[in-house]
């Protein structure tokens, strides 16, 4: 069938858009289908730029269903984190991951609007022209212009700076890994930055602090509790890639499965933040085996 090649074709991309506008990965599922649905509709050759069709498409379904996933976080029981993508380097190809997708970032675009965040998603991120925008929002070019503006400077003022590379963040969490594996309290003091702040996300599902912890003392302090928590034999903490950069995965060795995912960030050879998503909801689709 011509659509499903011409569909295909699409996906990874569609998903990348629908997973940063709605910052979870059952929505980005769920829009990507019924994208589909609604493409096997139209009369094959009617849509004269399919990329647009689509990218249109799945954009308004996950700008309208924004609306009602605000009023859902509203009553949240505590932090509210995106859902983690984990993968093994280059094993999901459903979206390419980079900082547009870091959980920070992530979390960042949680704090606009459902238009200023679909605005900047679309325009910043996958260069979607405002006219097409405006199209999907409802709103002139001029006004979603404004949206995309007024968006990226809360980005710039909120955002962590640019991420460091590669090689530094993944030391930085292999000498967090390292200290926390082996309760080196010492090592693990090294490693944060004296201002890092740590998130937990458990839903009211999984008892953590409903709050962030802020300074280097009292995030040791923490993590060094969770670990004696979960210090039971059971549970392993292996590395994996979190949302396109080096994280740690928290899973059952009998079953592999998760019960943390922790996303990092960088600077200057310390971890400056830790989102931590305890809430087994926002889990069920990792599947991550032991080392």
């Amino acid at each position: 069938m011509a659509e499903l090649a011409v569909f295909e074709q699409e996906r990874s991309r569609l998903w990348g858009v629908a997973y940063r506008i709605t910052g979870s990965v059952a929505d980005a599922d769920d829009a990507v289908q019924e994208a589909w649905l609604r493409w096997q509709a139209v009369p094959e050759g009617t849509a004269e730029h399919p990329r647009s069709y689509l990218t249109t498409v799945v954009s308004r379904i996950c700008y309208d269903h924004l609306g009602s996933a605000h009023v859902r976080r509203e009553t949240y029981v505590g932090s509210w984190l995106p859902e983690p993508v984990v993968t093994e380097p280059g094993a999901d190809d459903r979206v390419t991951l980079d900082e547009s997708v870091g959980m920070a970032l992530l979390t960042v675009l949680e704090r606009l609007s459902a238009a200023e965040r679909t605005a900047f998603v679309l325009h910043d991120v996958f260069a979607v022209p405002f006219p097409e925008v405006a199209e999907v929002l409802g709103r002139t070019p001029e006004a979603v212009r404004q949206l995309a503006s007024r968006a990226r400077r809360r980005v710039r003022a909120e955002a962590p700076g640019r991420p460091v590379g590669r090689a530094e963040h993944r030391r930085a969490v292999e000498a967090f890994f390292a200290a926390v594996s082996e309760a080196d309290f010492g090592s693990l003091l090294s490693v944060l930055d004296p201002d890092v702040v740590w998130t937990s996300d458990g839903g009211g599902r999984v008892l953590v602090a409903r709050l962030p912890v802020v300074g280097r003392e009292k995030v040791a302090t923490f993590a060094r509790r969770i670990s004696e928590r979960y210090d039971g034999g059971s549970l392993a903490l292996v590395l994996r890639e979190v949302n396109g950069a080096p994280g740690v995965v928290a899973v059952e060795q009998a079953t592999g499965e998760p019960r943390a995912v922790l996303a990092f960030t960088v600077r200057d050879g310390r971890v400056t933040t830790v989102d931590a998503v305890f809430n087994p909801e926002k889990l069920a689709h990792v599947r991550v085996d032991a080392d």
